[in-house]
Formats: C-alpha cells, sequence, structure tokens
C-alpha cells in the first residue's frame, strides 16, 4: 500500500514560504520587486529546494502566481547559496540565469526552456569553474542571438530592427571541472565537435536527437566516457567502429524513435556481437525500435525450452550469449527482441507484459514523450483488459509523465485514459490519500490546459472514480470553475456535459452552505439554466436536462442567495415549459419541485410565487402520482410555505386560500405513511418553523406528516437529527395548542414516542 504518512516537514515549510513570500522570506520593494530580508541566511540545502520547487509550483498549480522577481532572492552568495538547480519548460528566462551569475553552481539542468537565448550562453560561462553537470536538453532557442539591423525605409522608419541568427563561437573553454553534458535535442546547425572539443575529462554526454555524419571525435574521452546517448541519431557502421573504441562505456543508448523517419541502418547479430566482444563494461544497453535481423534470436522452438532466464549462456538473442553476467538493464521497447523467452538482463523494456511496459514509462518520461505516450497507450490496454499487477508503481509513473509534459496533448490523452482504470474501485483500498489527490492534481492541470474533447472526458470519468465532494473539497473551487468551463458552450459533446453536469449535482450535495453561494456566485445557477433552455429547444428530456434540474435543488438547499438567482434568471419560466413540454417525465418534477420547495422556504422570495398562474400548478401537482408521492408531496410542501405566510399574503383572487387548503388535505391524507423516500435532508430547520404556528393549520399538518414519516421509515437517520436540532419540545407545544387539529395533534404524538423510544433503546445499546 502506498504511504499516508505525512509530507516532511522541510516539505511543508518549502511549500508555505513559496507560497508566502511576502510574509516570510520577503519584503516588496517599491510595491513590485521581491527582496530577501537582510538578517536571512539560507545554506543551499535550502535554497535549492526552494528553487526547484518553485518551478514545480509554476508548472503543476495554476493558483500559484510566479514572481518576475523570484530569482532575484538569490543573486548574493553571501546570503544564499545555489548548488543544484533543476529548471524546466518556458518559465525560465534568460534575466532569471543572469540574476544567480554569482552562484557557484555544481549541477545545472535546463530543460525544455525555450525562452533562454544566447545571452544564457555567455552566462554560463559565469559558472564554468564549477560546473560539474549541465544539461541544455530541448533548450532550442539558446544558440539564437538577436542582430541589430538598424535600416531605414524611405520615412526614416526602422524596419525589421533584428532578426535571430545563430551563434556559432560558443564553445566549452574553460569548463574544467565538467563531466556529464546533455545537449539532446540542440538547434540544428551548432558545430557540436568545435564546442567540445576543449572538454578533458567527459564522462558522460547525450547527443540525442542530433545528426552527425562523423562522431570519431568522440574517441578523445575513450578513458573518461562512460555513458553515450545517441538517441535517434541515424548511424552508419562508421559510428559503430567508433562506438566500440570507447571501451569504459557502462550505458550505451543508440535506441531510436521508430515512426520518427524512415531508416535504413539495421542491427545485426555482427553489430550486437562488437558491442559485447569491445565493451567490457556495458551493464545498460538501450537498442529500442531498431530493425533486428532474424539472425539474432534463436528459433522460436529453441526459444521456449524452460522457464524465462536472465543467465546468458542461456540467452534467446544469440550475442548476449557472450556476456559476462546480466545487463541491468537492456531496451528493448518496440523491437522483436522483447518477446522473447530468455533475456540477459534484470530490467527490460518492451511490450511484450505490464513489467516491461512500466520500465519503458520509467526509462523514457523525462526526455522523449513520443515513445512514453505509446507505452502509457500499452498500459492502459493492459489496465482495461487486464489487471494490474503493479497498480501502485503504473499510476506513479503515469502521474510523473502527466506532470512532466503538462503541454504534450498525446501524453495527456493516454495518460488520462490510463488514469480512469488505474483509479476505478478495483484499486482504491490500496491507494493513499496523498497518491488520490496527486492524481486529481494531474487531471485537473490536464482539464485547464486542453479543451480537446477526448482529454476532457477522459478527465470527467476520472474524476468520477473518486468520493464526491469529500475527495476533491481541497481542489472545491477549482474542480466547479474547470467543470463549468466545460459546460458554457452551447454545442458541447454529449457525453461530457452528461458527465460534467453529474460531478455538478454530486459536487453541491452534501456540502456547507458557504462552498454552495461560493459556486453560485461562479455563474453555477445561470449555467445550469441554459442547459435547461437549450434542451428545452431541442425538445429534449434527458439525463443532462434531469441532472441541471437536479444540481439546482441541491444549491439551493438552504442557501437564498441563489435561490434568488434562480427567480431573477428566469427559472420559473423554464419550470412552467418544462411541465408543459414533458409532462410525463417523473423524475424531472421531483427535482423541479424539490428546488422550489427551497425557493419557497426564503420568506423574502415567497412573493415572486403568489401568482395565479404559479399557485394553480402547484395545486394541480397534488394530485400527481409521479414518482410515488415525491412531486405530490414536494408541491405541498411549496404550499405549506406559502399559506404559512397567512391570509393577508395571499393577494390573488383565484384559486382562493380555502380552496388550495382543502387539496392540501386531501392530498396529505391519501399518502402511505410508510412511503419510503426519494429525499435526504440535511436539517429539520425549514420544516421546524411550520409547527408552532396557528396561522395555516394544513402547514403544520404537513410538517408533522413529512416528520412521522421520516423518523418512522429511517429512524437511525432521522430521529438522531430531530432530537439533536429540538424538534420534540416543539412537537409537545402542538400539543398543547387549541388551534391545532386533532389529526396533527396524534401524529406528533407519535413523533414524540417514536423517537423517545429510539433514545431510550440507544442508551440500552451504550449500556
Amino acid at each position: 500500500m502506498a504511504t499516508d504518512s505525512p509530507e516532511s516537514l522541510m516539505t511543508i515549510c518549502t511549500d508555505f514560504c513559496l507560497r508566502n513570500l511576502k510574509g516570510t522570506l520577503c519584503y516588496l520593494l517599491d510595491n513590485e520587486i521581491l527582496r530577501l530580508h537582510p538578517d536571512i541566511f539560507l545554506p543551499s540545502e535550502i535554497c535549492d529546494r526552494l528553487v526547484n520547487e518553485y518551478i514545480e509550483l509554476v508548472n503543476a498549480d495554476s493558483s500559484f502566481e510566479p514572481h518576475e522577481s523570484f530569482f532575484t532572492l538569490f543573486s548574493e552568495p553571501q546570503s544564499t547559496r545555489l548548488t543544484r538547480l533543476h529548471l524546466r519548460e518556458d518559465i525560465v528566462q534568460d534575466q532569471d540565469l543572469e540574476a544567480i551569475a554569482k552562484q557557484d553552481l555544481v549541477e545545472l539542468y535546463l530543460t525544455n526552456c525555450e525562452r533562454l537565448t544566447a545571452k544564457s550562453l555567455q552566462t554560463l560561462a559565469n559558472f564554468k569553474s564549477t560546473l560539474v553537470s549541465l544539461s541544455l536538453f530541448g533548450c532550442s532557442n539558446i544558440f539564437f542571438e538577436e542582430e541589430h539591423l538598424g535600416r531605414y525605409d524611405d520615412t526614416d522608419c526602422l524596419v525589421n530592427p533584428t532578426r535571430q541568427i545563430l551563434s556559432r563561437d560558443f564553445t566549452f573553454q574553460g569548463f574544467q571541472h565538467l563531466r556529464f553534458l546533455n545537449l539532446g535535442c540542440i538547434t540544428k546547425g551548432v558545430d557540436v565537435e568545435m564546442m567540445l572539443r576543449p572538454l578533458m575529462y567527459l564522462k558522460a554526454l547525450n547527443l540525442s536527437g542530433i545528426q552527425m555524419n562523423d562522431i570519431s571525435f568522440l574517441t578523445q574521452w575513450k578513458d573518461t566516457l562512460v555513458s553515450l546517448v545517441l538517441y535517434n541519431m541515424d548511424l552508419s557502421e562508421d559510428h559503430i567502429r567508433v562506438i566500440v573504441q570507447l571501451q569504459k562505456l557502462r550505458h550505451l543508448d543508440i535506441s531510436r524513435d521508430r515512426l520518427s523517419s524512415y531508416y535504413k541502418f539495421k542491427l545485426t547479430r555482427k553489430v550486437l556481437s562488437l558491442f559485447v566482444q569491445n565493451l567490457e563494461d556495458l551493464v545498460s544497453l538501450d537498442i529500442s525500435g531498431h530493425m533486428m535481423l532474424e539472425n539474432c534470436a534463436m528459433s522460436k522452438m529453441d526459444d521456449e525450452l524452460g522457464p524465462p532466464s536472465s543467465d546468458p549462456s542461456k540467452s534467446s538473442i544469440i550475442p548476449f550469449r557472450s556476456l559476462k553476467r546480466p545487463l541491468q538493464f537492456l531496451g528493448l521497447f518496440e523491437t522483436s527482441l522483447c518477446r522473447l523467452t530468455h533475456i540477459p538482463a534484470y530490467k527490460v523494456s518492451g511490450d511484450k507484459n505490464e513489467e516491461q511496459v512500466l520500465n519503458a514509462i520509467e526509462a523514457y518520461t523525462e526526455h522523449r514523450p513520443e515513445i512514453t505516450s505509446r507505452a502509457i497507450n500499452l498500459l492502459f490496454d493492459i489496465a482495461r483488459i487486464e489487471r494490474c499487477n503493479q497498480h501502485l508503481r503504473a499510476l506513479q509513473l503515469v502521474i510523473a509523465a502527466l506532470k512532466c509534459h503538462k503541454y504534450d496533448k498525446t501524453i495527456q490523452v493516454t495518460g488520462s485514459a490510463a488514469l480512469f482504470y488505474l483509479t476505478n474501485a478495483e484499486y482504491r483500498s490500496e491507494q493513499s490519500v496523498r497518491l488520490r489527490r496527486q492524481v486529481i492534481q494531474v487531471v485537473l492541470n490536464g482539464m485547464e490546459s486542453y479543451q480537446e474533447v477526448t482529454v476532457q472526458r477522459n478527465c470527467c470519468l476520472t474524476l468520477c472514480n473518486f468520493g464526491i465532494p469529500e475527495e476533491l473539497e481541497f481542489q472545491y473551487q477549482r474542480v466547479n470553475e474547470l467543470l463549468l468551463n466545460i459546460l458554457i458552450p452551447t454545442r458541447q459533446d454529449e457525453s461530457i456535459q452528461r458527465i460534467a453536469v453529474h460531478l455538478c449535482n454530486a459536487l453541491v450535495c452534501q456540502v456547507d452552505n458557504d462552498h454552495k453561494e461560493a459556486v453560485g456566485k461562479m455563474g453555477f445557477v445561470m449555467t445550469m439554466l441554459k442547459l435547461i433552455q437549450k434542451k428545452l429547444q431541442d425538445r429534449t428530456c434527458d439525463q443532462v436536462m434531469e441532472f441541471s434540474w437536479s444540481a439546482l435543488w441541491n444549491i439551493t438547499d438552504e442557501t437564498p442567495d441563489n435561490c434568488e438567482m434562480f427567480l431573477n434568471y428566469g427559472g420559473m419560466k423554464l419550470f412552467l415549459d418544462c411541465l408543459r413540454e414533458f409532462p410525463e417525465k417523473q423524475e424531472l418534477h421531483r427535482n423541479m419541485l424539490g428546488l422550489l420547495g427551497n425557493v419557497a422556504e426564503v420568506r423574502e422570495l415567497r412573493p415572486q410565487l403568489m401568482t395565479s398562474q404559479f399557485i394553480t400548478v402547484f395545486s394541480n401537482l397534488l394530485e400527481s402520482k409521479a414518482d410515488g408521492i415525491e412531486v405530490s408531496y414536494n408541491a405541498c410542501g411549496v404550499l405549506s410555505h406559502i399559506m404559512f405566510d397567512g391570509p393577508d399574503a395571499w393577494f390573488i383572487a383565484e384559486p382562493t386560500r380555502q380552496e388550495v387548503e382543502e387539496r392540501m388535505w386531501r392530498a396529505i391524507q391519501s399518502w402511505d405513511i410508510s412511503s419510503r423516500r426519494n429525499i435526504n435532508y440535511r436539517s429539520f430547520e425549514p420544516i421546524l418553523r411550520l409547527l408552532p404556528q396557528s396561522v395555516s393549520p394544513v402547514s403544520q399538518h404537513w410538517a408533522t406528516w413529512a416528520l412521522y414519516n421520516l423518523v418512522s421509515v429511517y429512524s437511525d437517520k432521522y430521529c438522531p437529527l430531530l432530537i439533536k436540532e429540538g424538534g420534540l419540545p416543539l412537537l409537545i407545544d402542538v400539543l398543547k395548542m387549541t388551534t391545532t387539529r386533532q389529526e396533527t395533534k396524534d401524529m406528533a404524538r407519535k413523533v414524540i414516542d417514536h423517537c423517545s423510544s429510539y433514545n431510550e433503546e440507544s442508551m440500552d445499546t451504550l449500556l
């Protein structure tokens, strides 16, 4: 099971300080520039963490506001020390690196920082005496600089004042401690050989995605180079001849994306044999995506002999029988070799089974989204069709991929689809609160970043796997805003609309009134009414229509502001139109009348219901048999609150107050007191206020009937609620009132007796 232990104190403090910089470490200079308090001195362990977590927060949390002057906090080594930074995406700009130019950086990873230009290359020179590890992976503009042209036209206007040109004079001259270098996916046209030539003792080099016909210059590090990555480099026999001279290599990656381009070179038995014979220290080899000649593997009949083994002497890949020991890692993703039985490696990436697929996601997530997305798609199939045996690992890997590639549509589509299956009820008990919260965060990130139908549908479906509202409450406002944004377009994908309305309904059910009022102010009521209006125009009563009315019923419960919005935005007209258009839709009628019951509970709004048209409709619905007693019961509840305002508030001529009252009595007497209910009361307060009064005996009777039905049919739920809210003393008062009808008193006595008996039984159980 994933751990549910709390975050470390360091993590909590770092997060708090970053979210409250002005209240903790900093002050604002001239109301705009962050400055560190002069009495603060922070060691590298804290500074590194602050910067790296800041980047993570900006990427992963939409509510977190980045600060333009953040990096200037670390400009002075006397008060702040930076040593190891991992910066990514377009958050990082030239001025940010320039701000920390005085620091003695040992490790600097810049990943996909596309806003960095050649100015940052100049800044790197400030770190040359200390830098050991450097990554410029995916920094596609870092070798470009602006050239000022200064050409004027006939009207003395400057035309094309600047243009981007390739900077060709940068080298690593003076970087005497640099040992680990990643130049993956840098700009085409850069002279890599010239740039690297000054480095004397390089140990690890990544040249992913760079096309070089001649790599013979690599032999200058044949005595030091232990790791070489040439992913997606078009290889030839000349490349192989150079590689086998690098005899200190422990990790070699010559894998490729098989979909990237047509590729003539094939890995032969001879090439693999050369690797084994010459690279004796090799512990990790990646040849994923390569076309293999058949002579690399033993026959199918021989391959299937005996249980799977990592022993090199039994290897199904013939050249690897000469290995002295199994490899720690062997990359075989999207090759025929991964399906063989005997593979001499402890960890294999491939597409044969769950273990290989998870290894592929783990190995390729950071720098190869194109491969990762296909591996996640395979995981999706495994999770959908079979049972995931390593589902916690799978879930953590998918979360990591979605976080790392927030702006990669393919990964967001495949990852969100996989999350739906990895978070279903089958796995829930083994997932920690923290892990499930991480899932929710990446799902909401996906919904924010992509309006594309598939991503939105996958994310909404995944949210349905969570306990609502309790598991989503920590992101309550954010998730509601996202769902409402989905529902704003009048022509939305039908399935997304249905899921989003269902989620909206669940989110406003069983939450406190503050939450409901906040969601109401976001436009919830208006959005639901527009959906209903659209369905009316289409003359369609489907789940979206019914869920929308149900959501309005929930969000107006004990929230007068939302009830007022419903009336102000034309809700009553839509109510009448729906009744007229869909006279046989019982659940629709129940939801609408439940909502109007909430409106009728607000004294200030009841005059808006006092029209001949509305009162006639409510009165006619008293005789409805739709959904058991629910429609009739809710209509009677609406009228009970209106009656409670007394004869003076009845300012319509037809129907008369007496006529309506008589119909209410007949309706209540027709109901079965043992009816099971499709309703959920969080409080009896609106019902209890109808008890101690004499202005409307029928309202008093409706309230008493409602209480007796609920406490007798659902004793365990409603007896404690009635006792807690002080209902019994009010019922005793009803017994004493001379204006109360005898049948009401009889029912009130039954409620008191039932709750008293329940209370005694509960005490006996405790004793």
